[in-house]
């Protein structure tokens, strides 16, 4: 057995413990870079009020945890994989596992990317940005070679470190003007389905809570904490729009690339210039994180294919290729567009596959209930 799974049994001391983990782990997965741009996809597509979406698209978020959910009761926490492969011929299955990892390992680089270029635009204009990608992509494999409970662990620190941020919002509260949450709702917006999509992008990583069954018994409430996660989840990126639909007028917000750091750039204290800078570096560990956690997945699929390799390869070859493949998209409006791609892809999957899992387990509950009788 994995060394992975060896840590991930460490899981099974303290249930308590472990949900709290599970809780902040969900939230990590779905925190990411796109909060940044948020208010402005919410003004741009829905309008006045466009923070209303945001409650809408997690409602959503919050059906599609019910399916997962269904998933986990009727497979009483058993693998994702072990459910699929145990009524689908390997041979089958192996192609749909490789695409998998392919969406999964260029959403993680390609979210990587995004911050570097954001952040090089903002601070290190000079600098190579596939060198600071690097950079980041040591830090990822040297997180994932540790395993899941350390990765766990990790997150619930890069946590701690940027959670803080959400008070800085009620330094915008006097300058907040009122009359900007007008009595219209979703005026002078654009496509609504479109916006819903990039929305909903924002809240992508709660489907990989498919692939943390095995490492939950029986006494950790895992869908709970993915409930709880996506809650916190939404909290922030409300009061994010809330604020940013205060404090610019719509007309302003649609205009602004990243109406979040341009908040930040308001922000002053006596003893920090700049400190816009100094606070989206901590944006730094949720990209991270992400990246991570979505290379873990192409890993775990990859694994059922090649389970004779080494601890490290498979992931180091995730990387690799898609390191070199994050050189086409070179500008940053090219890997938003591919990100927006790939967003749509993981929408199809994150509904998709705990459908197909649900009607795979009941047609094995039939055919065993029609073999015991």
């Amino acid at each position: 057995m994995r060394c992975e799974t060896k840590c991930g049994n460490r899981w099974f001391l303290r249930a308590r413990e472990v949900e709290i983990h599970a809780t902040i782990l969900i939230y990590m997965f779905q925190s990411g870079i796109a909060v940044l741009r948020l208010p402005r996809v919410a003004a741009q597509y829905f309008g006045t009020n466009g923070w209303i979406a945001v409650i809408i698209v997690s409602l959503i978020v919050t059906f599609n945890i019910m399916l997962i959910g269904l998933v986990y009761r009727l497979g009483q926490g058993r693998s994702v994989f072990d459910i699929v492969e145990q009524s689908i011929p390997k041979f089958l299955a192996f192609p749909v596992y490789i695409a998998l990892a392919i969406v999964w390992a260029l959403i993680g680089c390609l979210v990587s990317k995004e911050y570097v270029l954001i952040f090089q635009m903002f601070s290190f204009p000079t600098s190579p940005p596939m060198a600071l990608k690097l950079l980041m992509d040591i830090l990822v494999i040297m997180l994932i070679s540790k395993g899941l409970y350390v990765i766990a662990k990790a997150g619930t620190i890069f946590f701690w470190l940027i959670i803080w941020m959400m008070v800085l919002f009620f330094f915008f509260v006097g300058d907040m003007e009122w009359a900007r949450y007008t009595p219209f709702i979703f005026k002078d917006g654009g496509n609504m389905i479109q916006g819903v999509i990039s929305l909903f992008g924002a809240f992508l990583g709660y489907e990989l809570s498919l692939f943390l069954f095995p490492y939950a018994d029986k006494r950790t409430k895992l869908m709970k904490a993915v409930f709880i996660g996506n809650v916190i989840a939404t909290i922030v990126y409300l009061v994010t729009c809330i604020v940013s639909f205060g404090f610019y007028s719509l007309d302003q917000l649609k205009l602004i690339l990243y109406p979040v750091i341009d908040l930040m750039s308001y922000i002053k204290f006596p003893f920090v210039q700049r400190v816009e800078n100094l606070l989206y570096g901590f944006f730094m560990f949720t990209t991270l994180f992400s990246t991570v956690m979505y290379v873990w997945a192409a890993k775990e699929a990859l694994f059922r294919i090649f389970k004779r390799a080494k601890p490290g390869v498979i992931e180091f070859c995730i990387l690799a290729v898609a390191y070199f493949i994050a050189f086409i998209p070179d500008v940053i409006g090219e890997v938003r567009e591919w990100l927006r791609t790939l967003a749509f892809l993981e929408i199809g999957i994150a509904f998709g596959l705990p459908i197909i899992l649900i009607l795979i387990l009941l047609l094995q509950r039939m055919k065993g209930g029609m073999a015991r009788g």
